[in-house]
C-alpha cells in the first residue's frame, strides 16, 4: 500500500465539521477558524469532500481544514456520516462541532436578517423549516464532539467558545463541559445533567459580597465552606465519577453538567469551578462556561 503525503511527513490531515443549525453561527465559526489558520470552505457538498482532502494532501501547510454542513448542502444526512466515517478509517483526524439555539432565537435571526431559511424556500414557514431542519440535523448532533448554544451569546463569545474547542485538539474519549447558569435565565437547552444548588445559602445576601462573582476567592470561600455545600459536594462529586465511564462506555461522546442558582452568579459558578478542577486534578480536560455571570442583576 502507497504511503499517503500526510503519513509521509508524519502528520495527520486534521478536518473540523462545523455543523449545525440554519442561522446558529456556522459562518460565524468557520470566520473564527480562519483566523486560526485553518483553511475553511462552507457550503461544500460533502461528495466533494474527499477530493478536497486529496488535493491538501499533495501542498505543504494544508494539514488543518474545516467544512461547514448545513441544511444547505447535506441531503443526505446518513451517506454524509457514512463518507465521514470513512475518512476516519483512511487516517483523516476528525472533530464534529454542533451549533444551535432555540427555536425563538432563530425565528427572531432569521426575522431580522430578512433572509430566507434554506428550508422555506418552497413556502414552508419558517417556524416548520426551523422545527424539520432540527429533526434532520440530530444524527449530527449524536455525533458531535463538541455542542455550543448560541442563543443566549454574542457574534465574539460564540468565536471564542469555536477557538477554544479549536486548540484544544481532537477530545479524548468523553468531552465533559461544566456549566454555570441562572434558573432566572432558563435551563441551557445543551444540558444533558441539570443541578439545582439553590439550596445553598446566597451570597447575594451578604453585601460584601454581592458584587463578586463565584470565581472571586472570598466568594467561592463562602460557598464551598457552607456545611450544606460539604454535605452535597462529595457524594455529588463520587457520582459523577461512578457514571462517566458508563457514558463513554454506551458510546456518548459529549456530556454537559449544567449547576444552576438563581442568577448564575454566585453558587452555580463557585460549583462549577470546584467541580471542574475535582474533573482536571482526576486527569479529564472539562470545559467550564459559565453562561449567565456576566448578565444584569435585577
Amino acid at each position: 500500500m502507497s504511503e499517503t503525503r500526510d503519513e509521509a511527513r508524519g502528520e495527520a490531515l486534521r478536518l473540523t465539521v462545523i455543523t449545525g443549525l440554519s442561522g446558529s453561527g456556522i459562518s460565524t465559526a468557520i470566520h473564527a477558524l480562519e483566523d486560526l489558520g485553518f483553511f475553511c470552505v462552507d457550503n461544500l457538498p460533502p461528495p466533494l469532500l474527499p477530493k478536497l482532502l486529496d488535493l491538501a494532501r499533495q501542498v505543504d501547510g494544508f494539514d488543518r481544514l474545516a467544512i461547514g454542513l448545513d441544511a444547505r448542502n447535506v441531503q443526505d444526512v446518513e451517506a454524509t456520516l457514512r463518507l465521514l466515517d470513512g475518512l476516519i478509517d483512511d487516517g483523516v483526524e476528525l472533530s464534529i462541532l454542533f451549533l444551535e439555539a432555540s427555536d425563538a432565537v432563530l425565528l427572531r435571526r432569521f426575522s431580522v436578517s430578512r433572509r430566507p431559511h434554506p428550508l422555506g424556500r418552497d413556502g414552508l414557514p419558517i417556524p416548520d423549516a426551523i422545527r424539520t431542519e432540527r429533526l434532520v440535523m440530530h444524527p449530527f448532533r449524536e455525533r458531535a464532539g463538541h455542542l455550543v448554544d448560541t442563543s443566549d451569546i454574542n457574534v465574539h463569545e460564540c468565536k471564542r467558545l469555536v477557538q477554544s474547542f479549536a486548540t484544544g485538539g481532537r477530545p479524548k474519549g468523553l468531552a465533559l463541559t461544566v456549566m454555570s447558569f441562572g434558573f432566572r435565565h432558563g435551563v441551557p437547552a445543551e444540558a444533558d445533567v441539570v443541578w439545582d444548588v439553590r439550596f445553598l445559602p446566597n451570597p447575594h445576601f451578604v453585601e460584601a459580597l454581592r458584587p463578586f462573582s463565584g470565581t472571586h476567592p472570598d466568594v467561592a470561600a463562602y460557598v464551598l465552606g457552607q456545611p450544606a455545600t460539604a454535605a452535597f459536594l462529595e457524594p455529588f462529586l463520587a457520582l459523577i465519577d461512578g457514571v462517566l465511564p458508563s457514558y463513554a462506555h454506551e458510546g456518548k461522546s459529549h456530556l454537559t453538567i449544567a449547576l444552576g442558582c438563581t442568577g448564575g452568579r454566585h453558587r452555580s459558578v463557585a460549583l462549577a469551578e470546584r467541580v471542574g478542577a475535582h474533573l482536571v486534578a482526576a486527569g479529564r480536560a472539562p470545559t467550564v462556561r459559565h453562561r449567565d455571570v456576566h448578565k444584569e442583576r435585577t
